[in-house]
C-alpha cells in the first residue's frame, strides 16, 4: 500500500491497548506492522504501552483529500478538513484509540488576496466590577498595567498597544467581561504575571492552531487570555 504521508516522523507512540491500536493504525489509517513498530512510508511509531497520557501527532501528507476520503472509505471518522492560515496548513484530524490526536496536513503557499484599507483600529474591551477601585490596583500592580484614567466608576488601563476598561458591574452591564490578547512571548508573560501573585488559569499551551496561549482572571472572574502567535 502506498503511503501518502511524505515527511519523516520518528516517535514513541502512548498504547493503552495494543492490539486495538494496532488495527486502527493498521487497517484505517494504512500503516503497516515492521516488527514491534508501526511504518507508514517515512513516518515510525514506536508504540509504548508503559505511556498513559495521549500525546499529538503531526504528519504531513501528499495529498490531503485524498488521504481524507481514503481513511473514511476504511471506516475512520476524520474531523473537517480546515485551513490554518497563520501556519499555511491545510489539515484534518482524527483520535486515536488511545486517546492520541493525529493531525494529517499540507503546507500551502497561495498569495494572500488584496484587503481593502483597514476600517477597524483598536478595540476596548470591557471589564465589569463590583469595585473598580480595586480592580485598577489589581490590573496595575499585578498584570502590569497603567493608568490612563480614573475615576470611581471608570478605570482606562494601558499595556503597550493594548487598552481595557473597567467599568462598573450594573444592571447594564452584568456577568464577567473577557478579551484574547496577542503577546510577543507567551512564557515570559506568564512568569511575569506568576511572580505578582496572579490568578493563573492555565500554563502556556500550544495550540495546533498556531498560538501558544494560557489564561488568567482578575479578582471578579473576568478573564484574559493571553496568546503569542507563531509558525
Amino acid at each position: 500500500m502506498e503511503s501518502n504521508i511524505i515527511c519523516p516522523v520518528s516517535r514513541s507512540l502512548p498504547v493503552a491497548d495494543l492490539d486495538g491500536t494496532v488495527a486502527f493504525y493498521r487497517d484505517v489509517l494504512g500503516f503497516e506492522l515492521s516488527g514491534d513498530n508501526l511504518r507508514s512510508g517515512p513516518a515510525e511509531l514506536y508504540p509504548d504501552p508503559q505511556q498513559s497520557t495521549p500525546e499529538m501527532f503531526y504528519f504531513e501528507v501528499a495529498d490531503v483529500d485524498a488521504f481524507h476520503a481514503a481513511i473514511s472509505e476504511r471506516g475512520g471518522k476524520p474531523g473537517v478538513i480546515g485551513r490554518v492560515n497563520w501556519i499555511k496548513i491545510r489539515m484534518f484530524q482524527i483520535t486515536d484509540p488511545t486517546g492520541n490526536v493525529l493531525l494529517f496536513g499540507k503546507s500551502f503557499n497561495f498569495p494572500d488576496p488584496a484587503k481593502p484599507a483597514p476600517m477597524l483600529e483598536k478595540a476596548l474591551p470591557e471589564m465589569p466590577l463590583d469595585d473598580v477601585t480595586a480592580g485598577v490596583a489589581h490590573y496595575r500592580d499585578v498584570l502590569g498595567f497603567k493608568i490612563n484614567y480614573q475615576q470611581h466608576d471608570l478605570g482606562v488601563m494601558d499595556r503597550d498597544s493594548v487598552t481595557l476598561v473597567l467599568i462598573a458591574r450594573t444592571t447594564r452591564h452584568e456577568g464577567i467581561g473577557s478579551a484574547y490578547i496577542y503577546i510577543a512571548n507567551a512564557d515570559a508573560l506568564y512568569a511575569e504575571l506568576k511572580s505578582r501573585g496572579a490568578d493563573l488559569r492555565s500554563e502556556p499551551v500550544s495550540r495546533p492552531w498556531g498560538l501558544r496561549d494560557f489564561r488568567v482572571s482578575d479578582p471578579e472572574g473576568n478573564q484574559i487570555t493571553f496568546g503569542q502567535p507563531f509558525e
